[in-house]
């Protein structure tokens, strides 16, 4: 079994990031252009959109390269992105895409809701070197981020059946983004509640 190997933060934070934040400036410039490719006419979120799947299979795969190790999540997120993103362009229709994080997010919160059903914390497995929790301050943990994922799904599809393709990219890149960044940092009493270094103490 190979060895996970430590890797500079800011090398795999870019590989992580880069290409969301690619896809947004592209975004950006090419959102008014209108592509004729092979007869057919593609708006410039499609044309973005086919350019962001092999960005995002690339910078995974360079990932799994530098740390020789993939996360669950990680899979998930690109096996999704390449069927939904692949539909967007295959079908020239961008909803799929869209729908794509609701799907992302629905996946995930039921995989813990199972977990939950089993008395189980699949969070642990994912992340438990990354917050060491006692097995009750998991299970908490997982009942909140459960329902988090759920609110996520309905947000996004809220916004982008009634939002312009515009308004949704900047949802999609800094809205879901920073919503996680504060769910985690909204936690902090769980972590010191809960946390394995205050039961060591």
């Amino acid at each position: 079994m190979a060895t996970p190997r430590e890797v500079n933060p800011f090398v795999k934070s870019a590989l992580e990031y880069g290409p969301l934040i690619l896809f947004f400036v592209a975004y950006l410039r090419l959102k008014d252009r209108v592509f004729t490719i092979g007869g057919t006419e593609y708006e410039g979120f499609i044309v973005v959109t086919a350019a962001f799947i092999p960005l995002l299979i690339a910078s995974t795969g360079a990932i799994w390269a530098l740390t020789g190790k993939l996360n669950r999540m990680q899979v998930a997120t690109v096996v999704l992105v390449v069927i939904f993103g692949g539909l967007s362009v295959w079908l020239n229709d961008d909803r799929f895409f869209k729908m794509k994080p609701t799907m992302i997010y629905l996946l995930f919160g039921g995989l813990l809701g199972v977990g939950l059903l089993r008395g189980q914390s699949y969070l642990k497995y994912v992340m438990e070197e990354m917050m060491p929790l006692q097995d009750a301050g998991w299970m908490i943990l997982t009942r909140r981020l459960m329902m988090f994922f759920f609110g996520l799904a309905v947000l996004n599809e809220l916004v982008w059946r009634t939002s312009s393709t515009e308004t949704w990219v900047y949802f999609k890149t800094f809205g879901l983004t920073l919503a996680i960044f504060g769910f985690f940092i909204f936690q902090g009493k769980l972590f010191q509640t809960y946390g394995t270094e205050k039961e060591d103490s």
